[in-house]
C-alpha cells in the first residue's frame, strides 16, 4: 500500500471497523494512521454515553492502519486503554503514531480526541510482525 486510497480499499474488508462501526481512514502513512468516527445512537450504552467498545474499536482499528501500511503485517498483541472524559462531540479522532519498531515488535501510543478537542482516552499497543 502506497496510497490513501489502497489503505482504504485493502483495510474495507474489516467489516465490524468500517461497516458495522462507522470508522474512516482520514490519513495514513508509513507507522502513521489517523482516523474518524461519526458517533451516533448505535455506539451509546444504556447510559447514554458512548460505549467504551467503539472508543476501544476505533484505537485498535487506527493501530492497524498505521502499523500495516507500507510495512509487514503486524498484528496487535497487547493493549492498554485509560479512558479520560466522556466525549463531547459528535466525532471521534484516533492518532497512531509508532513510538518503537523492532525486528519482532513494534510499539505505538494512540491518543482519541473528539471533534471539540477534548481528550478522551489514551492506548498503548504492543504488536508483533508476522514477516
Amino acid at each position: 500500500m502506497n496510497s490513501i486510497e489502497e489503505a482504504r480499499e485493502f483495510f474495507s474488508k474489516d467489516i465490524y471497523a468500517v461497516e458495522t462501526t462507522g470508522i474512516v481512514i482520514e490519513d495514513c502513512a508509513e507507522n502513521y494512521a489517523k482516523c474518524s468516527l461519526k458517533v451516533n445512537e448505535s455506539h451509546t450504552n444504556a447510559t447514554g454515553h458512548i460505549m467504551g467498545g467503539a472508543i476501544f474499536t476505533l484505537a485498535d482499528f487506527t493501530f492497524a492502519v498505521a502499523s500495516n501500511f507500507g510495512g509487514t503485517p503486524t498484528v496487535t498483541t497487547m493493549s492498554n486503554i485509560s479512558y479520560l472524559s466522556s466525549p463531547k462531540g459528535d466525532i471521534l479522532y484516533s492518532e497512531a503514531k509508532l513510538v518503537k519498531n523492532g525486528k519482532r515488535i513494534c510499539f505505538f501510543n494512540i491518543e482519541i480526541t473528539d471533534n471539540l478537542g477534548n481528550m478522551i482516552a489514551t492506548v498503548s499497543a504492543t504488536g508483533t510482525h508476522l514477516g
